[in-house]
């Protein structure tokens, strides 16, 4: 039976209430604590999900009421839905929602999140993180069109607009190869020296393969892209593989080759670094345990 109830949020359903009562997006949006696009994305999501209309769209003459007729039926609905939701939070003692819902890329996951989680469990066991895998443009697209994300991890792949960027650390460049490699020989290594050697990059289209190939074309040059893939932890183990030698950011730790047969080199100011960060909606105030792992992750 449950399976075909409607999967709705708290916070959609609220978005809506808000509506309902300020009459407009842009002053809901104002109570709410959130960008107006954010407030159209719960409302557009839950019209989704039950299928309806609950507003009007148009800008033309000012209605009496934002709603549409089934938006005018759902109403009653919605405030008892909410009312019921804040009992329960009541009656064990919750004060609101208690799981943060976090985008981020993989290598971040991998290295930055875990170690994060980690801490933030020790001093909020009550609340779930719930870890989504994306690339730098889905985890932008995800914070923007999916108001149950809380916040994203990422390199920013186009960061201003509707979201704002808060900074974590940057990463610098190395080279990656076989240990028996020429390259790590060299006393001094640049990038000419690599403009002929066939390369594993990441991907078009993602951050850092742009970086590489903006270094490449500052000196006149371009990389020899032999293959192409999607997360740092796959390079690391084609290179120890042996199927050819790659430039990919490093954590300062070595967690990222620690246990692989593979040499390093660093390439630390050939290549601008790659910076990393929280984003989150822009004018919208982080829930209290969103807050509280970004403090973790400032760590």
């Amino acid at each position: 039976m449950a399976d075909n109830l409607p999967a709705v949020s708290t916070d959609q359903v609220a978005a809506f209430v808000e509506l309902a009562h300020r009459g407009s997006l842009r002053a809901a949006a104002r109570e709410s604590h959130v960008t107006e696009q954010g407030l159209r994305n719960r409302l557009l999501a839950l019209e989704q999900r039950l299928g309806v209309e609950l507003y009007h769209k148009g800008r033309g003459r000012r209605l009496r009421s934002p709603l549409t007729n089934q938006g005018e039926a759902f109403l009653p609905h919605a405030r008892a839905f909410l009312d019921r939701a804040r009992q329960m939070a009541e009656l064990f003692g919750a004060a609101g929602p208690r799981e943060i819902h976090v985008a981020a890329t993989e290598y971040l996951i991998l290295y930055v999140l875990i170690p994060a989680v980690r801490r933030f469990h020790a001093a909020n066991p009550a609340v779930r993180v719930r870890l989504s895998t994306r690339s730098e443009e889905e985890v932008e697209q995800t914070l923007l069109r999916d108001p149950d994300v809380d916040l994203g991890v990422a390199a920013p792949y186009e960061a201003g607009g509707d979201l704002e960027y808060i900074h974590l650390f940057s990463l610098d460049w190395s080279l990656i190869a076989p240990p028996t490699h020429p390259l790590l020989k060299r006393r001094r290594l640049n990038l000419s020296h690599l403009a002929g050697t066939p390369l594993i990059l990441f991907e078009r289209g993602s951050t850092g393969r742009q970086h590489v190939t903006d270094a490449f074309h500052a000196l006149g040059l371009s990389p020899r892209v032999e293959m192409e893939t999607t997360t740092t932890e796959i390079i690391v183990r084609m290179v120890e593989a042996e199927l050819g030698v790659s430039i990919v950011p490093l954590m300062p730790d070595g967690s990222v080759t620690r246990g692989h047969r593979v040499g390093v080199r660093s390439l630390a100011g050939q290549i601008a670094p790659i910076h990393s960060g929280v984003l989150i909606r822009r004018g919208e105030e982080p829930r209290p345990e969103a807050k509280a792992f970004i403090d973790s992750l400032r760590q």
